[in-house]
């Protein structure tokens, strides 16, 4: 009886089909995906800070933040005798709490509604913590002195009750509750 030459040849397709079959269904879910229509209303309500705020709420200017907190906690040093890079006059709306409120959102990327992350951020100042750069301070671009060290110093005189009031106050101020 002679052997088919062929059989041997099928059998070793097998393997290769399962790949090419595979290859194939990978191509089209991955077509599926990228041309699938994404819902922008939906979409509009994810924020990086949580949930969006009700209707009834009020949203949260970050620039009017700092002067809440300096008028719950009038003991907390401003740190605002820097001058401004353009005019040369001191920045007197400059302020600690303001760059620890930018360093907080926009330097280290943490959302203002939670108190550990506040207390992250304090840590990061007192050093027990993540390492802070001097070259991607807030105020280091429109100051004429980068305030880092200064705001540091600044961060470690502070008691623990002041540091435990100030995050206190900024969760409350970005959570909406008085």
């Amino acid at each position: 009886m002679e052997k088919n030459p062929i059989l041997p040849i099928i059998y070793f397709l097998y393997p290769a089909r399962r790949i090419i079959y595979f290859a194939l269904f990978v191509t089209v879910l991955v077509a599926v995906l990228c041309s699938a229509e994404v819902n922008p209303p939906i979409l509009s309500n994810i924020s990086l800070f949580g949930a969006q705020p009700a209707v009834a709420q009020q949203r949260v200017v970050i620039g009017d933040v700092w002067q809440k907190i300096y008028q719950q906690l009038p003991d907390l040093p401003k740190e605002n005798t820097y001058k401004a890079k353009e005019g040369g006059k001191v920045a007197t709306d400059n302020t600690l709490v303001g760059r620890i409120i930018r360093y907080h959102i926009y330097t280290k990327g943490r959302a203002p509604n939670f108190r550990l992350d506040w207390k992250l951020t304090l840590a990061d100042y007192l050093d027990a913590n993540e390492i802070m750069y001097d070259y991607s301070y807030p105020g280091k671009d429109n100051l004429t002195t980068n305030p880092f060290d200064g705001d540091r110093a600044a961060v470690k005189k502070l008691t623990r009750s002041q540091r435990a009031a100030l995050v206190q106050a900024l969760t409350n101020a970005f959570t909406g509750k008085s």
